[in-house]
């Protein structure tokens, strides 16, 4: 696997996340993911957008970070907030997710990020247990999705 970072509007990206918005799509009946984001959202030093290729150099998983400081949605000075984390549906299972994740915090990290933060849903499980098992715990809801019932909001020091 190749790990690289690219603009969040790259058409690798943007073939991901069309993607990972149909699956919010079958997963919650909706139209997708409604937070709003620039792609200057994850121009370093204030985030960073992954995707990981594969030997055959097709992308297959994604994901970024993004500055978050206190504001009226609930995030805290320090934050940085993981967004579209997505592993193609042939892909699953390996440990990209855990790789990516692993290679996002520490890009946050290293840009002066003191905390993780992630809101996901009810019917993602899998999401949630890979972030429960990676260090995050549950914390005050915060962003678009703060005031759904299915959201689930967590968050780990970096």
């Amino acid at each position: 696997m190749n790990i690289r970072p690219v603009p969040f509007d790259h058409p690798d990206a943007v073939k991901l996340n069309d993607q990972v918005q149909a699956e919010y799509h079958l997963r919650y009946g909706d139209g997708g993911d409604a937070t709003l984001l620039d792609p200057a959202d994850f121009r370093p030093p204030n985030g960073v957008y992954l995707i990981a290729y594969d030997e055959n150099g097709a992308p297959v998983a994604t994901g970024g970070w993004r500055s978050q400081d206190r504001n009226d949605e609930g995030n805290e000075d320090g934050d940085a907030e993981l967004k579209r984390m997505y592993v193609v549906e042939e892909m699953r299972g390996r440990g990209l997710a855990r790789w990516l994740l692993a290679a996002l915090e520490e890009d946050a990290r290293a840009a002066g990020r003191v905390r993780m933060v992630l809101e996901t849903g009810t019917k993602q499980p899998e999401a949630i247990a890979l972030y429960t098992s990676s260090g995050y715990e549950p914390c005050t809801k915060f962003g678009y999705y703060r005031l759904y019932e299915e959201s689930r909001c967590f968050a780990k020091k970096l």
